[in-house]
């Protein structure tokens, strides 16, 4: 995810980064706008007796409602981000909490569960964050006596074997140290979360925008650029190419924003920011068990 400071206009008007829709739409920004020169050129000088003045009616009233339409597909792309952004907060709270509980209940002397534990739930963030990605990348995997590197390696969900694994260590230190009848009741609440977390991202993930919804906006926004240079060439004349220019790089940008979000757990400039939230997670697990 990009840092940036949203007040500093004039930076994040002259910048282009590599994600910006911009870099990405200028070859066909400039294609359409050699096309609506021809057409322009064609227009005005062959055609200009033949084709009625008032074409541009079609446009501007179709323009609102593609508008319309865009607007809703952002909306739900974003309100996609947006849960998933809510659901890792909720992991990170999750977690400092289920380590201020244990933290009251282990006793201090007990470093060898207390480093197993933290080593527990850092590794459950990482490996959520690759498994949210479709990877199995262990680099950041911290293996130990409970959690084994040949088990993970094997487990075909890998956030619910470290989930597994760390209910059953947990469920054991409370039947050898017992302070009150209820000591697992306590963190069951915290364990539990764990596993609604991940299936709520994985909801996100596996469920896309519908098929037909998708096609649609792209054939009508197509249609919709592709016959602006007939009417505007002709009422406009040149000055036909930027709009038409401005107009595809608006509605096209749109669209490529809306793709880009509603998957938020990859590694795109504008998806949520996994690796720091898991990173903050082990940072904040260390703190609380281990200090």
């Amino acid at each position: 995810m990009v840092s940036y400071n949203p007040k500093d206009w004039l930076k994040l008007i002259l910048n282009f980064h590599k994600s910006d829709t911009f870099v990405i739409l200028l070859p066909a920004i400039l294609l359409l706008g050699a096309i609506t020169g021809g057409i322009s050129y064609v227009e005005q000088n062959h055609f200009h007796e033949f084709l009625p003045a008032n074409l541009t009616i079609f446009h501007q009233i179709s323009g609102f409602i593609i508008s319309l339409v865009l607007v809703f597909r952002i909306n739900s792309a974003y309100d996609r981000w947006w849960e998933g952004r809510k659901l890792w907060g909720s992991l990170l709270n999750n977690s400092r909490n289920l380590c201020i509980k244990l933290n009251a209940l282990i006793p201090k002397e007990d470093k060898v569960a207390r480093k197993e534990i933290h080593a527990l739930i850092s590794s459950y963030a990482f490996s959520f964050k690759e498994h949210l990605r479709g990877n199995d990348a262990i680099d950041e995997i911290t293996f130990s006596d409970e959690l084994k590197k040949e088990n993970y390696i094997n487990a075909s969900h890998k956030p619910n074997y470290i989930a597994k694994t760390l209910t059953a260590y947990i469920l054991n230190i409370c039947k050898k140290n017992p302070q009150t009848p209820n000591d697992y009741l306590i963190v069951s609440e915290n364990l539990d979360d764990f596993t609604e977390i991940c299936g709520a991202c994985e909801r996100i993930k596996n469920t896309p925008i519908p098929y037909s919804y998708s096609i649609f906006i792209k054939k009508i926004v197509f249609i919709y650029i592709i016959t602006m240079p007939v009417s505007f060439g002709l009422t406009t004349g040149y000055w036909s190419i930027p709009i038409v220019m401005i107009m595809f790089y608006a509605f096209a940008s749109l669209e490529l924003i809306s793709e880009e979000i509603e998957d938020p757990f990859g590694t795109d400039s504008n998806d949520l920011p996994t690796d720091e939230i898991a990173a903050k997670i082990k940072e904040n697990t260390q703190e609380i068990l281990l200090t």
